[in-house]
């Protein structure tokens, strides 16, 4: 008799992290199993102990070869022989006492059946074939998405394990990003918690409570009322089968790990009041309806900026990639702190861990302004530089000007490389990518003066950015900022050979009347230089120094007042 063959090839690594694309060695030894790439040096060993099934499907290519760990996790091979099957077979017996199960795919194309949690895979099955598996470990977020339907959010490709496994920057590949299961129908807690428990087996289709049930109500007629005497509370299937994909794919709280937790922070986009756990790699939002898990990489900018009101600080967080609700994409997360909120918090990290990993950017405890402590706590983690307002100052000196972007009000800051417009929709403007700047005329008093112009953003992308209802006042001091920042302007100013310049001296009874009622000149202020001196200038890496908010008086006028209507007047945290 021959001997069975130990190796096998061009076998490919169809398991993510890591995911080869290259064809490589599959080699069989009495302490176990070991792939090998034939292009790099990428190596895959399974010890024998670490065994604990294997399984042998079909597959587009060829035969696969799942090998299921004690662990939980799986490694998938493909491109096997269908000859290798009574040979490998034979190798798990002797080698590892493990018996090699050959397991049908559902060809069907049927779309509803029930869940099996293996480990860290969902699978679907119908019957007793498998339709298709889920790897948990690349769910990034799960909802629910009505009373019955529950969604799950896929991470995105990693592009940069795409580019070192040699993909052509060329090749557009599709990828999986969301899906989404209908569980209609109610069970009870008994059953959840066993289902729960064991962890193994869903029922989506409701056909196997039907069975119970009609036992259960067998059994009272018979007279078997001591146990249906207290009627079990029932809960939504969906509710349940959200909440496991949240325990199995690691989305839910995990107590006692993470360094910090900011409790009821208001994001003002998405809207919302969401707990912030931080960890060491990542960060979780956990509001009523939505939970995200967002990893620091994904994490690209971090602004602080003072609202005009002096009541408020925003806390921007650029993503990408952004997190999505339903079709809706937000790569700018904007939210809001009252300025004289403080807060006490102690990271759970020790001193050496903090010296060593983080490089001193973070304290043991912080008791200062709550936007400063989070600011602070997410500079030291993300390892980003927090960009704050600097030298800009608008007429009525604050760091931003009022404007409106299509029928959105909200605020422009010119910072030092961008500017942005938030709260809703957040959008960065980077010096860089402007091709030029357009000023027009818009908007006229019953006496014919303009009192508000548009400015028109032509980026090198091709689109165009246009911000308007913006008061004339601001016109000198933004064409100035420009004009430093060297960006190309156009001026469409005109009307009968008066530019727009020439508006200034428009309406003087309406300004003595402002200045005459009290409205508000321009003053020096220094809390723009203390943000920049904690956090170092305009979108530069920020310094390790304390911040040490100064309080000012506001005396804005109530056209100034974003607040003044009242829209965040439940903002109170």
């Amino acid at each position: 008799m021959d001997a069975i063959p130990t190796q096998y090839e061009p076998v490919f690594l169809a398991t993510p992290n890591p995911y080869s694309t290259s064809p490589g060695i599959l080699r069989f030894t009495s302490s176990g199993i070991g792939w090998k790439s034939q292009k790099d040096e990428q190596i895959v060993t399974i010890a024998s102990g670490e065994i604990k099934r294997a399984q042998w499907l079909r597959v587009a290519r060829q035969f696969r070869l799942k090998i299921i760990l004690k662990n939980g996790t799986w490694h998938k091979l493909d491109n096997l022989q269908k000859d290798d099957f009574e040979n490998l077979k034979e190798l798990f017996r002797k080698l590892y006492h493990i018996t090699l199960e050959s397991r049908d795919i559902s060809l069907k194309g049927s779309n509803w059946g029930k869940t099996e949690f293996q480990g860290t895979y969902l699978a679907f099955n119908t019957g007793h074939k498998t339709i298709f598996e889920v790897p948990l470990t690349d769910v990034a977020n799960t909802n629910l998405a009505g009373k019955s339907e529950v969604s799950l959010e896929f991470l995105p490709p990693d592009r940069q394990s795409q580019s070192s496994a040699g993909m052509a920057r060329s090749s557009k590949v599709d990828e999986l990003v969301e899906m989404r299961f209908y569980v209609p129908g109610t069970t009870t807690a008994s059953k959840a918690a066993k289902m729960d428990k064991s962890g193994t087996e869903g029922d989506l289709s409701g056909g196997d409570d039907e069975e119970e049930d009609t036992e259960t109500k067998s059994n009272v007629e018979n007279g078997d009322e001591e146990e249906g005497e207290e009627e079990e509370e029932t809960q939504n299937t969906a509710t349940i089968f959200y909440e496991m994909v949240k325990a199995k794919a690691d989305l839910g709280q995990t107590a006692g790990e993470s360094i910090a937790i900011f409790q009821e922070i208001l994001c003002l986009t998405p809207r919302g009041r969401y707990d912030i756990d931080m960890f060491p790699t990542f960060l979780r939002l956990r509001g009523k309806t939505y939970d995200y898990k967002i990893g620091y990489d994904s994490v690209v900018k971090l602004f602080l900026l003072s609202k005009p009101d002096d009541m408020h600080m925003l806390f921007i967080m650029g993503l990408d990639p952004p997190i999505r609700q339903g079709q809706t994409r937000y790569p700018f997360l904007v939210f809001q702190f009252l300025k004289d909120e403080e807060m006490d918090l102690t990271l759970n990290l020790d001193d050496d861990t903090m010296e060593e990993k983080y490089d001193g950017k973070l304290k043991r405890t912080y008791s200062d302004p709550t936007y400063q402590v989070v600011a602070s706590v997410f500079r030291g983690l993300t390892g980003r530089s927090v960009a704050v307002t600097g030298g800009y100052h608008s007429y009525h000196n604050n760091t931003a000007l009022k404007c409106s972007l299509k029928a959105n009000e909200g605020h422009l800051y010119p910072l030092q490389k961008s500017l942005i417009f938030v709260p809703k929709p957040p959008t960065y403007i980077p010096h860089s990518e402007i091709g030029s700047v357009s000023f027009s005329r818009m908007g006229a008093t019953a006496t014919g003066a303009s009192r508000t112009f548009d400015i028109k953003f032509n980026m090198l992308s091709g689109t165009d950015i246009q911000l308007s209802s913006i008061p004339k006042e601001e016109y000198n001091l933004l064409e100035e900022y420009l004009r430093e920042k060297n960006i190309p302007m156009k001026n469409e100013l005109m009307d009968g050979g008066r530019t727009y310049n020439a508006l200034d001296d428009l309406s003087d009874e309406s300004d003595v009347a402002d200045e005459e009622g009290g409205g508000r000149k321009r003053r020096k202020t220094t809390s723009g230089q203390t943000i920049a001196d904690d956090f170092g200038d305009d979108e530069e890496e920020s310094t390790d120094e304390d911040f040490i908010a100064e309080s000012s008086e506001s005396d804005v006028p109530e056209e100034f007042d974003e607040n003044f209507n009242g829209d965040d007047s439940d903002d109170g945290a």
